[in-house]
């Protein structure tokens, strides 16, 4: 099997979804960190962002995060209608101990993430990166949690990205072939811990600010 053949078969989809979807999770944890200097005050938060915002490295990272998340969209949509035409399938792969809600509404809060992220550029990246000099970013930030219907949607969409990583934590192991009987226990274990850290970690962030930001 050549390397296009692979990539449109079934299993080369999912290999591509656990792929980019590990990186993505991985860019999560570095994004959450970040936000938690909003704790330490404006001046650090805007030290941290400026860092983030002019480091060469970064900037690449910034380029390979988008390729990953236009590959992780396509692909998820192509498994998507594969695995429609195929009666009684479920996307990636099939364990009675994952969430059945998860693993079937995964093309659902999978466009809902994608409508919150476009909002999230609109508000935070593109003002962060195309601002002038002067623009303190933690009062950005804090004005727009300041906003109750934005900071709703902001924990609702986080809670959307739970039931989504729910499943896509799990099977991106076992697409990969990482997983096994005695693997699955701690993975499951793992991922729940994972999502439930990142989930709370930004949404404790925008209700802090929501009651007390200045």
């Amino acid at each position: 099997m050549n390397r296009y053949n692979f990539f449109q078969s079934s299993i080369g989809k999912k290999v591509v979804m656990a792929t980019t979807g590990i990186f993505l999770m991985i860019f999560l944890l570095l994004h959450l960190s970040v936000n938690l200097f909003l704790f330490s005050g404006e001046k650090t938060f805007n030290e941290a962002v400026s860092f983030m915002k002019n480091n060469f490295f970064i900037k690449i990272m910034e380029y390979i995060l988008a390729i990953g998340f236009i590959f992780h969209i396509l692909f998820g949509i192509k498994l998507h209608l594969y695995n429609k035409k195929i009666k009684g399938s479920v996307h990636y792969a099939k364990n009675n101990n994952i969430s059945s809600f998860s693993s079937r509404s995964m093309i659902y809060t999978g466009i809902l993430i994608f409508c919150f992220l476009i909002l999230h550029l609109i508000n935070f990246m593109i003002p962060m990166k195309y601002s002038n000099h002067n623009l303190s970013y933690y009062n950005l930030v804090v004005s727009l949690f300041k906003n109750p219907l934005y900071t709703l949607i902001y924990i609702f969409s986080f809670f959307i990205l739970g039931i989504h990583l729910n499943h896509g934590f799990q099977s991106s192991f076992q697409s990969l072939g990482l997983s096994n009987k005695k693997r699955f226990f701690w993975i499951k274990k793992f991922g729940f811990f994972y999502f439930w850290f990142i989930c709370s970690g930004f949404s404790i962030i925008a209700i802090w600010f929501f009651f007390n930001g200045n």
